[in-house]
């Protein structure tokens, strides 16, 4: 597992990534369609305006060798990961596009991202709740998934 110093170590390099795959998201992205701009707003995004929707063949895995070690280690971004929120940038994989419970469980996270106040305050919460607890059971996980399902219902 990852140890407390190395999560702090690994916390700039995970940000500065996140960042970086936040700034092509909303290059390249598209933006939410009106159905998908109440869904956000019943997610709790306070702008739903700037979230941007990027479709993608897979997930890209960091290509420092030290993230792509934890991301491998801690199998929070696999070959399977469906959905992955960097603040107003979702990547959506292609073969998911139109599955609203995951589009809504991203905006979730969209939102976290929003109430905690960016990229470090989320990462550092997000990733040391999935490294201690575990991904699943993580609370800000779990608050996704009872949120889209509560919504989805």
């Amino acid at each position: 597992m990852i140890t407390r110093e190395q999560f702090e170590m690994l916390l700039p390099l995970a940000c500065a990534w996140a960042e970086e795959q936040e700034h092509i998201i909303l290059r390249d992205g598209v933006a939410l369609s009106h159905i998908q701009i109440a869904d956000a707003e019943r997610a709790g995004v306070a702008q739903p305006g700037r979230v941007r929707l990027l479709k993608i063949a897979g997930i890209p895995i960091p290509e420092h060798p030290l993230l792509r070690s934890a991301a491998e280690a801690t199998q929070l971004v696999t070959s399977r990961t469906a959905g992955l929120t960097l603040r107003y940038g979702i990547y959506i994989r292609s073969d998911c596009w139109d599955d609203r419970r995951l589009l809504i469980h991203e905006l979730v996270h969209t939102s976290q991202y929003e109430r905690l106040g960016g990229f470090q305050q989320f990462l550092r919460q997000y990733l040391y709740e999935c490294i201690t607890i575990g991904y699943p059971a993580a609370p800000m996980e779990q608050e996704a998934v009872t949120k889209a399902a509560k919504l989805c219902a």
